[in-house]
């Protein structure tokens, strides 16, 4: 593939494993990325001065209309070292587009790149041949080399969404950028001043050869994986019996509780608005003044938990869709979500922005700050996590914390219940684990975030602002397995990947339950484009509207969609690498 092709000739050659592995390029990226041994923040001690290049504190902002974007090639140097990214009108992120809601948009397309591209608009709601996907719709092909599409839809939601393209890799390689739609009332909360803050991973290795190297060696991007210190460690804290029995569990099902990420802090460096930690992202407050921020998860591979150390962050919107305000000192955003959070800095001083990755291996920061000659103590990274029995399916939940009073009965039997089957498509060597017990987790923050003394948002948490817009309860279930073989690197959904797979048929109109359960030991962010996902937590009467779903490890969740989007549309995870095989096409007929 051309593209391929010449990204290598503007780069080191990446093929040979080695190359990656040196200590001199391995400490150039971490003092790039601000991270060494324990997560502290180095300034010196390697010898290498900061990197020089052409950065910038936020994406160009257009707003209007009529917008003409363009794909192109473009040499950024995040690194030390020049590589070749995916731009949008010469932007890596891309620019943010300001649209208003009831207008009409139109969005002229330019590819001036030797291969298709395309670009989808993450959460919105139109027709699907405006969506973005190459193939999914028949009226939809991709934009060829030299072509140019034009996009055009009513835009008829506000918030906080974000775009990127949806052909091959090119959303690793920078194609993505923010959309801001200004609600056609006023806002219903207000507030002084408003930051974008856009988080995502980039890597210096061409995405095809991550893909290839996690299909030869799946764990190759983990150097977290057991030594002997930690048997003995757990010896002396657990026992020898207890240790023996939990190291057989793994061992005989050929797996590792250290499998939290599969591309990692080892080969990424994690970018908040195109800036490395060492180029330290700013964003402007004066004492007092009550701040916005919309926080976009814009990356390929990696869940951010995200946390500003001392201010509390209030929580008023989910994936662009309004809810009742939460206050939390931290939450989990996974990969396509957005949130916004509003914080009051009382103080001339400055804070951190702080997304370490939910691995643990580095971490995207800026800075909330009065004066900026004012710099923020980073905080060091929390202990890389470890998966638990639950995290495989194989515990029960604790339900203590939840509160029940606005659950349905039918809720509660669910919520409590199992009623897992598993088809014959799910048995074979393409599928390593299934979960012998799931549980609906809502108010589980996750792997990594339990008990750690900080208030994390979970999705128990949410209550959408509005009443539920459609009341009625589902006419069916679809039940969906998200199966994997991590050793092989295959994903798929009911045992079937993508290309062996039929549609999944929706009637226009109707109102459905799907469930999804989680077979695997990842966490995938589940995404269905063209309807809106109606998260059942429990109280009918305010469900929040998503567009993109975690589904943890080893356990289930289910939402409500109204069919009301005649066409064809992309069902998936949003992991670049997952997609390939744990995607769907879904029809509304």
């Amino acid at each position: 593939m051309f593209y391929k092709k010449y990204r290598n000739t503007a780069s080191i050659a990446n093929n040979d494993a080695t190359a990656i592995r040196t200590t001199t390029d391995l400490s150039r990226r971490r003092f790039v990325q601000g991270v060494a041994a324990g997560g502290a923040l180095v300034a010196s001690g390697l010898g290498y001065a900061p990197v020089a290049r052409s950065s910038y504190q936020q994406a160009q902002v257009l707003s209007g209309n009529h917008f003409s974007l363009a794909f192109d090639y473009k040499t950024v140097n995040f690194t030390g070292k020049n590589r070749v990214a995916t731009a949008i009108n010469g932007s890596v992120p891309a620019p943010v587009l300001r649209w208003k809601q009831g207008e009409r948009v139109t969005l002229d397309v330019t590819n001036n790149m030797a291969e298709d591209s395309s670009i989808h608009w993450h959460g919105m709601i139109l027709p699907s041949a405006m969506d973005g996907v190459p193939h999914i719709s028949d009226d939809f092909k991709g934009i060829k080399p030299g072509e140019t599409f034009r996009y055009e839809f009513d835009v008829k939601q506000s918030g906080t969404y974000w775009y990127h393209s949806h052909s091959g890799f090119q959303e690793q390689t920078g194609a993505y950028g923010a959309i801001i739609i200004d609600p056609a009332e006023p806002y219903h909360i207000s507030y002084d001043r408003e930051h974008v803050i856009l988080l995502s991973d980039w890597s210096d290795e061409d995405p095809e050869d991550i893909y290839a190297r996690l299909k030869k060696m799946s764990h190759y991007y983990n150097t977290r994986e057991r030594t002997t210190g930690d048997l003995w460690s757990e010896i002396q804290q657990n026992g020898l019996s207890q240790t023996w029995n939990d190291r057989g569990m793994w061992n005989e099902m050929r797996m590792s509780d250290r499998d939290i990420s599969d591309v990692t802090g080892y080969t990424y460096t994690f970018l908040m608005n195109g800036n490395t930690p060492a180029d330290n992202w700013t964003g402007l407050f004066n004492k007092g003044e009550r701040l916005r921020l919309r926080i976009i998860n814009a990356s390929a591979m990696t869940l951010f938990d995200v946390r500003i150390p001392g201010l509390k962050m209030t929580v008023v919107a989910a994936d662009g869709q309004n809810v009742e305000p939460v206050s939390v000192d931290e939450f989990r955003i996974g990969v396509a979500e957005t949130y916004d959070v509003l914080v009051t800095p009382e103080d001339d001083m400055a804070y951190s922005v702080f997304a370490q990755a939910i691995d643990r291996s580095g971490y995207a920061v800026g800075r909330l700050t009065s004066d900026p000659a004012l710099e923020a103590e980073v905080p060091q990274m929390d202990y890389a996590p470890i998966l638990t029995h639950g995290d495989m399916g194989m515990g029960g939940m604790d339900h203590s914390k939840m509160d029940h009073s606005n659950m349905s009965a039918e809720m509660m039997a669910m919520m409590m219940g199992n009623g897992i089957e598993h088809a014959e498509t799910e048995y074979g060597p393409h599928i390593d684990m299934l979960a012998e017990n799931p549980q609906y987790r809502l108010d589980d923050p996750g792997v990594g975030l339990r008990d750690n003394g900080r208030t994390v948002l979970t999705y128990a948490d949410l209550r959408n602002l509005d009443p539920t817009p459609d009341p009625r309860d589902p006419e069916r279930e679809i039940e969906l397995h998200l199966n994997g073989n991590m050793r092989r690197y295959m994903w798929s959904i009911n045992g079937v990947k993508f290309a062996d797979a039929e549609p999944l048929m929706m009637k226009y109109g109707e109102r459905l339950r799907i469930t999804l359960v989680n077979d695997t030991m990842m966490n995938h962010p589940m995404h269905l484009h063209g309807v809106w996902s109606d998260l059942e937590t429990g109280d009918d009467k305010f469900i929040p509207r998503k567009h993109t779903v975690i589904v943890q490890p080893g356990s289930k969740i289910s939402y409500r969609v109204t069919a009301d989007a005649l066409g064809s549309w992309a069902y998936h995870c949003h992991l670049q690498y997952h997609m390939p095989g744990m995607f769907r096409r879904v029809v509304i007929a």
